[in-house]
């Protein structure tokens, strides 16, 4: 092309963007295009892909066509490109959206010559009407937006993307620029291959963000709590939420509204014009959050999303990649939260059943990949890089949460040999739940059926409960030792690699972790100190004066401090800054017992606090919901009343013994006076309740049973007997 490159791509740059200089290997993109070359282009979401195509089409006579999949990202790049200054018709959309008046006065401006970029969804550009009327206009090169679209490997994978190159062989063979923000090598040569451009040049941009700071949470019954707790800890910043389901979106966002968040849902099934009053509202700052499925984001310019929180994780780590990367994109920070569970990855496979089988050996793949990056102890920034074909060569990234805080692993390869030998012993015939409860001398109908409970196997590992188990099984899956057979649901197999294994054993390391396949658990919470990345932030200098306050009533009770309110519970003050009753009471681990005896001193010392200071608290202390809380507790503590044993409550409810007495801790630390001195004289020795009693009383730096057990001696005491008569002592002395 018979230019002064040089010169007009940085005139241009200047006056129609405004930029002084261009980003990354945007500048040799630009060239190689207007050279006449086929470009293939991998650059992560904010390093400024629609720049490669935008300004090019001012250079080149005729039309550039731009073959983009969401509606909501042609609107959003029309209008940037309107408010550059340059004329209305300048850029265009082609697609459903428009009315028969709207398409005729496009049509104009492009037979005339006046548009320079032309938007168009795949499905209106396989239509045969403007296949006929694109073959009469001037086209200069077609571009083709995530481009990850093309390749069944890819995590929006769209049919109409595979049949773009036929039908720009029928319009007219130009110039093809290819552009996407994640593909992995094997992506990457589907979509060359498809679009018939293996010798294009290719530029590839380094994968890693280091603004953004990636973090796993184990996902409880009380993610919607943990989510609205951490976005009124973010208050004023743009976020974006993604759900998985329509139904969720619908609901979490209307729950962040009644909290008095301002938060606006968006996903497929709403009316196209409330989907776009709703992103230009989040575009315009009138709201502070997205709550939306994939449908929300692709292509969107806005540059100070400060989070992205997954409350689903995503079906594979492009899309995961894809949607962490809209956080951050002005090179800021970007906290990625994402909350996980092994049982919503079971939920993904039952759903995915009704695809082919090498459809469904794609999906399950992906998703084998996803769940291997959420339950690793290994960076996360290494990890995800490693899957895009990079390497980072640094040890510890300093921001994700596993090199913040490492967890302890142990050697696994022994639990491996047991698991496989299970699968073997029981002729592969057994799903992965079921080889566990063999393990742990658990039995169900299938397993009596075929009489393997008169195997040697059955209760050969119950040492360790269901849960861990499942986690080894999971493991074994990574390592590909194990694989679940397609057309046979969910049956385990040994691979061939797991037969070497078992022949040659080696080191496979598992990271001691969340129960990230236990939903249930009773009150969990998730903090992190404000020194840490991702979490949210207590007041120092407040919870300092809280210590302070409690040191005092604990001197005047005669009580271990942790008994008037537990650290935790401080350090949800030191955040939240309740000042009345109501508002202690949804404080972690305070209920109306503690509340009633405790609060008023605390209360007082917030309200002082937060008038001399001038502080903005969180709006709205309580997370407002319509769903039913558990009436577990209510239950245990009806029986507890009624002189039930422990057992026979566990019986009762269907739980383990060991979750009893966990819902048991959670009802005495908020507060509720129970009394199970009936249980506690009939199972612990008389001089043991003393012994422990006394520490809690007397030694004890902190209610914790673990410390108690070690101190006291393992051999001697166990731990149920720490936790009774811990749990006697709390509710005496602190209720």
């Amino acid at each position: 092309m018979d230019v002064t490159v040089e010169y007009t791509l940085h005139e241009l740059l200047k006056k129609i963007f405004g930029f002084d200089q261009f980003k990354g290997n945007q500048e040799a993109v630009i060239k190689n295009l207007l050279d006449g070359r086929d470009t293939f282009v991998i650059m992560p979401t904010g390093g400024g892909k629609s720049m490669c195509y935008q300004l090019p089409a001012f250079l080149y006579p005729g039309t550039a066509i731009i073959i983009s999949p969401l509606i909501a990202l042609m609107k959003n790049q029309v209008d940037a490109i309107r408010n550059f200054g340059a004329e209305q018709g300048i850029a265009h959309v082609l697609n459903s959206s428009l009315t028969k008046a709207e398409i005729t006065r496009v049509k104009a401006d492009l037979s005339s010559g006046h548009t320079k970029l032309l938007y168009v969804a795949p499905e209106s550009l396989t239509k045969e009407e403007n296949v006929d009327f694109l073959k009469t206009i001037d086209i200069s090169f077609y571009a083709i937006d995530e481009a990850h679209c093309i390749s069944e490997w890819g995590h929006d994978f769209r049919p109409e993307y595979r049949r773009i190159r036929t039908i720009i062989e029928a319009v007219g063979k130009r110039p093809v620029i290819a552009l996407t923000a994640t593909a992995t090598p094997k992506v990457q040569q589907d979509i060359q291959k498809n679009l018939n451009m293996l010798d294009a040049t290719v530029f590839k941009t380094s994968f890693n963000r280091p603004n953004l700071y990636y973090e796993i949470r184990p996902k409880t019954k009380n993610v919607t709590k943990d989510i609205i707790k951490y976005v009124k800890s973010q208050s004023g910043k743009s976020g974006i939420i993604y759900c998985l389901s329509r139904k969720k979106v619908e609901e979490l966002a209307e729950t962040m509204q009644v909290n008095g968040i301002k938060a606006l849902p968006y996903h497929a099934g709403l009316d196209s014009a409330v989907r776009v009053r709703n992103q230009d509202m989040f575009l315009m700052e009138e709201i502070d959050v997205i709550v939306a499925t994939i449908a929300f984001g692709m292509g969107i310019d806005k540059p100070d999303v400060r989070y992205v929180i997954h409350h689903d994780m995503p079906k594979s780590l492009e899309a995961y990649y894809q949607e962490t990367g809209r956080a951050g994109r002005d090179g800021a920070e970007g906290n990625c939260i994402a909350f996980y569970t092994y049982d919503d990855m079971l939920k993904m496979e039952k759903i995915m059943q009704a695809k082919s089988v090498s459809e469904l050996e794609i999906a399950n793949q992906l998703l084998l990949e996803t769940i291997s990056y959420a339950e690793s102890a290994h960076c996360r920034r290494i990890q995800l890089l490693n899957y895009f074909g990079e390497e980072y060569h640094q040890d510890n990234c300093q921001s994700c949460d596993n090199c913040l805080h490492p967890k302890p692993k142990s050697e696994a390869s022994e639990h491996i040999l047991l698991v496989l030998d299970a699968v073997l012993e029981t002729k592969q015939l057994l799903k992965a739940k079921q080889i566990a409860k063999l393990l742990t001398g658990e039995v169900d109908s299938i397993i009596t059926a075929h009489r393997y409970d008169e195997l040697d196997i059955l209760g050969s590992g119950s040492f360790e409960d269901t849960y861990f188990w499942n986690a080894v099984i999971r493991q074994a899956l990574v390592e590909h030792l194990l694989v679940k057979d397609i057309e046979n649901y969910g049956i385990l197999k040994i691979t061939e690699k797991g037969k070497d294994f078992m022949k040659n054993p080696y080191s496979v390391m598992l990271a001691k972790d969340h129960d990230y396949g236990n939903t249930e658990g009773e009150e969990e919470e998730y903090f992190q100190t404000g020194d840490q990345k991702g979490g949210s932030s207590a007041d120092t200098t407040l919870f300092a004066m809280l210590k302070d306050l409690r040191k005092q009533i604990s001197k005047k009770e005669s009580l271990p401090p942790f008994v008037i309110f537990q650290d935790t519970s401080l350090e949800d003050m030191a955040i939240q800054y309740p000042i009345t009753h109501e508002e202690l009471k949804n404080i972690t681990g305070v209920g109306e017992g503690k509340a009633q005896k405790y609060g008023k001193p605390f209360i007082n010392l917030i309200r002082n606090y937060v008038e001399e200071n001038e502080i903005i608290r969180p709006n709205d202390m309580v997370v407002k919901s319509v769903i039913n809380k558990s009436g577990l507790k209510v239950d245990i503590i009806r029986s507890i009343d009624k002189k039930h044993s422990l057992e026979d409550i566990a019986v009762a409810k269907n739980i383990e013994f060991d979750e009893v007495l966990t819902a048991i801790e959670h009802i005495v630390a908020s507060g509720t006076k129970i009394d199970i001195s009936y249980y506690i004289d009939e199972f612990v020795d008389p001089y043991h309740q003393e012994d422990i009693y006394d520490y809690f009383k007397e030694e004890a730096e902190t209610d914790s049973w673990q410390d108690a057990l070690r101190i006291l001696g393992e051999d001697e005491y166990s731990e149920e007997e720490v936790r009774l008569v811990r749990i006697k002592f709390l509710s005496d002395l602190g209720n």
